[in-house]
C-alpha cells in the first residue's frame, strides 16, 4: 500500500548529476518527497544519498526513458511507494558528439530522439493517471528547442519536437489545471559538454544550481500562475 503523507511528491528523470540532481536536490529542500531515476545505478545510489540530508523521503530507480517497460516499472515503484505524483521533471538528456549532417551516423539521430523526444513522452504519458489538479510538468528542453547549431541537427531537432509535444501537452492539461513548464537553460556548467566541447569555457556558464532556483521558484507558484516558459541564460552572454 502507498504511504500515507502530506507532502507532495516529485519525479525528476536524468537525476544523478548536472541540472536533473540540482533541481531534485532543491525540491527535497523545499519539503517535497522525491523519486530519482537515470541510467546510472552507482551515481543514482550516491545522488539518493546527498537528498535524503533534507530529512525527506527518496527514492532512487534506475530508468532508460527510450524503453516502454523500464518506464513502467519506474511508474509502478513510484505508484507503489507514494500512490501519487505532484511534479514531474522530464529532465533526461542525450548530446552526442557534433557532427555535421552529411556525417551523422543513424544510430545516433535515432539515440538522440528516443531519448531527448521519445523519452518525454513515455515519462508525460505514465506520469498523467497518478497527477491531479495543481501539479507541474516541467519539459528541460534547452536553448535548442528555438535555436539551430551547427553540428548538432539531431540534438536541434530532438529539442524543436520536445517543444511542439509541450505546447500541445499544455493545451490539453489547462483544463485539468496541470501546468506545463517548458524550460530553456543556456550553457549551464554540466558533463554534457565534454561530448561535443571539452574545452568550453565553463567559467562563463551558469551552475545547475542556479537553473535549479528558478526551476522550483516557478513550481512553488501559488496554484492560479504559472511560467510557461523558463529561459535562462548566463549573465556573461553567449559563449
Amino acid at each position: 500500500m502507498p504511504r500515507k503523507s502530506d507532502k507532495k511528491v516529485a519525479l525528476v528523470t536524468g537525476a544523478s548529476r548536472g541540472i536533473g540532481l540540482a533541481i531534485a536536490d532543491r525540491l527535497a529542500a523545499s519539503g517535497f518527497d522525491v523519486v530519482l531515476s537515470a541510467r546510472s545505478a552507482d551515481q543514482l545510489k550516491s545522488a539518493a544519498k546527498s537528498i535524503a540530508k533534507h530529512g525527506n523521503d527518496v527514492l532512487a530507480h534506475g530508468c532508460d526513458v527510450r524503453d516502454e517497460r523500464s518506464v513502467d516499472q519506474l511508474f509502478a515503484a513510484l505508484k507503489r511507494r507514494f500512490g501519487r505524483l505532484d511534479v514531474l521533471v522530464n529532465n533526461a538528456g542525450f548530446a552526442g558528439e557534433l557532427k555535421k549532417i552529411d556525417e551523422l551516423p543513424a544510430e545516433l539521430w535515432r539515440q538522440t530522439l528516443e531519448t531527448n523526444l521519445t523519452g518525454t513522452f513515455l515519462c508525460t504519458r505514465a506520469a498523467l493517471p497518478l497527477m491531479r489538479r495543481g501539479g507541474t510538468i516541467v519539459n528541460n528542453l534547452s536553448v535548442a528547442a528555438k535555436r539551430t547549431f551547427p553540428g548538432m541537427a539531431a540534438y536541434v531537432a530532438s529539442k524543436h519536437g520536445a517543444m511542439g509535444f509541450t505546447l500541445t501537452l499544455r493545451d490539453e492539461l489547462q483544463p485539468k489545471g496541470i501546468r506545463v513548464i517548458a524550460l530553456m537553460p543556456g550553457a549551464t556548467d554540466t558533463d554534457i559538454w565534454n561530448h561535443f566541447w571539452p574545452d568550453a569555457p565553463r567559467a562563463r556558464m551558469m551552475s545547475p544550481e542556479s537553473v535549479a532556483s528558478a526551476v522550483v521558484n516557478a513550481i512553488l507558484l501559488p496554484d492560479n500562475a504559472t511560467v510557461e516558459e523558463l529561459l535562462i541564460a548566463p549573465t556573461a552572454g553567449a559563449l
